[in-house]
């Protein structure tokens, strides 16, 4: 045989060899379990995101995933306020089907027109949680941030001071904790509704798996992205769910000194700019939101699974405070859009870049979504009120015409409702005097012209559309008070409110 010959020879060989090699290695890369991380961020609108409308918060991490995914328009919020919100986000199921209306424990029973009713304040046991299935799959899961999903005696247990309720209200607490819904670590999930005086060093290390952690230079939300970091860099080889459940932006509003003084110096300077938001404590808050964010990305990056994992971030429910986005009406805990339209950025493999979708999306299609993502069975028994929308982010693909519903039977500093969006039309219904609003959002997305004596058939058919959804999950009503004394009503505010829990 020639030299020539051998020469060749060997260069077809190694080239089968290498080809081989590739294959294999391009089969092993395929067969690796796609990962999962959420954000999902307690009371930011879709206003408070630079990429959105805010011109005076700065959100360049959070507008970098905008670019590299798909940001919705139009993306709801299972409730107005924060624990039937991330109830609905974990099940994949309404807050009126698991009687979880209010934010736990909810407020005291007082001189209202109607009662509100024996809901619960805790996910049955027998639901599979998003965080339960991703379990039984082989992932390794893990929360941080805000629970507030954890029982404890609402204001009328108290006030019936049954022992044994009580008792078994106390027993259940430990069982719903993270750790006992399908999450192997834990880093500040507990009953708390929000950080309360524990943002900045070092109050917030009393919260769960925080003790120890943290100096003076940080604040909450650093402290629990170190945490998510650290958890990243232990399982980046294995398939994982990180769940980032912020407390920030919750009040109390406040934000680490120099970032503040950030924001007061911004505001100094541009006197005549028109900034809609421009409070500097909240402005500093969402910044280290956006370098959590950031942070997280990085990480991800470094340990090689960017590419490899599903991104959602979002909020639980619209804006809390006086501060209010200018397109639409109201804010948290209101019927209207501003109480549960919600950022939604979504990125990942396969997923298309700088797309804008303006399909309605809701909270209860996560659970769905996440599973058709990673190639899991979806399961419709469990998430009964979403649906999978990854075609919306594969190819921007329409998705199937939804009703959307909300139903709130409690006085909390609001008047008790619920609400239907059926297309372009939403109709409102109050339960304290079976008021009704009807809005077109196509032709008045600030829900300012009440359409509901112009429009007869209509209402009608919005109202029919309003008690079959809320009839076919069982809705707990709001009753007539039948010790109702109108001689000591203070009546309700039914928006631009202030929540005390949530």
């Amino acid at each position: 045989m020639t030299q020539e010959l051998k020469n060749i020879l060997f260069q077809v060989t190694l080239s089968a060899f290498l080809f081989a090699n590739q294959f294999l290695f391009s089969q092993v890369k395929n067969s690796i379990k796609q990962n999962v991380v959420i954000f999902l961020v307690d009371d930011l609108g879709s206003g408070e995101v630079a990429c959105y409308a805010s011109k005076f918060h700065e959100t360049p991490n959070i507008d970098a995933l905008a670019k590299n995914g798909v940001k919705f328009t139009q993306a709801y919020s299972g409730a107005t306020l924060c624990s039937p919100s991330r109830a609905a986000f974990l099940t994949g199921r309404s807050p009126a089907r698991l009687h979880l209306t209010d934010w736990i424990p909810g407020q005291k029973q007082i001189n209202r027109r109607t009662l509100t009713p024996d809901w619960k304040t805790y996910i049955d046991k027998d639901r599979l949680l998003l965080p339960e299935a991703m379990k039984q799959n082989g992932y390794s899961t893990a929360f941080f941030g805000k629970w507030h999903l954890v029982p404890r005696p609402t204001p009328i247990d108290m006030e019936l001071d049954d022992p044994s309720k009580l008792k078994l209200i106390s027993k259940m607490y430990d069982e719903h904790m993270p750790e006992k819904n399908g999450f192997d670590e834990n880093y500040g999930g507990d009953h708390s509704p929000n950080q309360g005086g524990r943002f900045l060093y070092p109050k917030f290390r009393d919260f769960p798996g925080l003790a120890g952690k943290g100096t003076t230079h940080d604040c909450l939300t650093d402290i629990l992205t170190d945490c998510a970091v650290d958890y990243l860099d232990r399982k980046k080889d294995e398939p994982f769910f990180l769940y980032m459940s912020y407390y920030t932006v919750h009040t109390p509003i406040t934000g680490k000194p120099e970032y503040v003084k950030k924001y007061q110096k911004k505001l100094a300077d541009n006197p005549n700019r028109d900034y809609y938001m421009k409070n500097p404590r909240k402005a500093a808050m969402i910044e280290s939101l956006d370098e959590s964010v950031g942070r997280i990305v990085t990480k991800l990056e470094e340990i090689g699974q960017l590419d490899n994992t599903l991104i959602i971030f979002t909020g639980d429910n619209g804006s809390q405070g006086n501060e209010f986005v200018p397109n639409f009406r109201g804010n948290k805990g209101t019927a209207y859009e501003g109480g549960v339209r919600v950022p939604l950025i979504i990125s990942g493999p396969n997923i298309s870049k700088g797309i804008i979708s303006n399909e309605p999306t809701i909270a209860m299609d996560f659970y769905p979504t996440i599973l058709e993502s990673i190639g899991l069975e979806t399961m419709p028994n469990e998430h009964l009120d979403g649906i999978s929308i990854l075609p919306a982010l594969k190819s921007n693909a329409k998705l199937p015409k939804r009703n959307f519903y909300w139903h709130y039977p409690h006085y909390d500093e609001t008047t008790p409702y619920s609400s239907i969006l059926s297309g372009d039309w939403k109709l409102i219904k109050y339960l304290d005097d079976n008021s009704l609003e009807l809005y077109n959002l196509a032709l008045d997305p600030m829900e300012s012209l009440n359409l509901i004596d112009s429009y007869p058939e209509k209402r009608e058919q919005m109202v029919n559309l309003l008690n079959k959804e809320l009839n076919s999950v069982d809705a707990q009503p709001a009753m007539p008070n039948p010790n109702f004394d109108p001689n000591k009503f203070s009546g309700g505010i039914r928006e631009f409110r202030r929540v005390k829990g949530g």
